[in-house]
């Protein structure tokens, strides 16, 4: 029978109560067992994160086929404002360093800053939408609407499905606030504030995508 098989003290007496090997030899491999629910969390919101980039960017491929499709309609070089683009990149990039500054509350379970820091993310989320629902307003008024050419209808749908990604995020915001006031830091809610924060940094770089993509590239067309 191989040393291996002793057990009990028969174990111990071979390999040490420490795991070392008193005849030594290479210590005996310690099992870890499986990965924390944090990990495993985190891990399956990065394949759901993956999936909504793909979406994205089966709407950046189309909006890019159909740049030129303007129908005798307006240009983004035309339409865009930059300096309205960039207070609402501005916004969305801010938001993104508080959202980081409640992450690490949340870690040093400090309630205070947690609340803080989302609730400045809370404002400056809202006032990314409040911008771009001013901006869909103003084309909408100026015959620019997702029906006037296939350019602008590729434009409405990447735009405001990210838009729409932004007002969930505020939702989730909201509930998580929620929840660490009523029930502290929880294993659980701890895990949901992480997702959280990927979801939304993932949504700031998407919106640079945008910024570059169809703003920038856009006017400058």
């Amino acid at each position: 029978m191989s040393e291996l098989s002793y057990a009990g003290d028969d174990r111990d007496i071979l390999l040490g109560r420490d795991g070392s090997d008193r005849r030594g030899q290479a210590p005996a491999p310690v099992w870890s067992g499986p990965a924390s629910k944090r990990i495993v969390t985190g891990y399956g919101f990065w394949i759901f994160i993956l999936s909504d980039i793909i979406m994205f960017s089966a709407f950046f491929a189309s909006y890019a086929v159909l740049l030129n499709q303007t129908a005798g309609g307006p240009s983004g070089h035309q339409l865009f404002d930059l300096r309205h683009v960039v207070f609402e990149t501005a916004l969305l990039l801010s938001s993104s360093f508080a959202c980081g500054m409640a992450t690490i509350a949340a870690d040093q379970r400090n309630t205070i800053w947690f609340q803080s820091a989302m609730a400045v993310t809370c404002v400056l989320g809202l006032g990314f939408l409040a911008l771009e629902a001013n901006e869909f307003a103003g084309l909408v008024a100026r015959g620019a609407g997702p029906t006037r050419s296939a350019f602008l209808s590729a434009f409405f749908t990447l735009v405001g499905c990210h838009g729409l990604h932004v007002s969930a995020g505020v939702l989730w915001l909201l509930t998580m606030m929620a929840q660490v006031f009523a029930k502290g830091f929880r294993a659980d809610i701890s895990r949901r504030i992480l997702c959280f924060a990927l979801f939304w940094h993932a949504l700031d770089i998407i919106w640079i995508a945008i910024f570059t993509i169809v703003y920038l590239l856009g006017s400058a067309a």
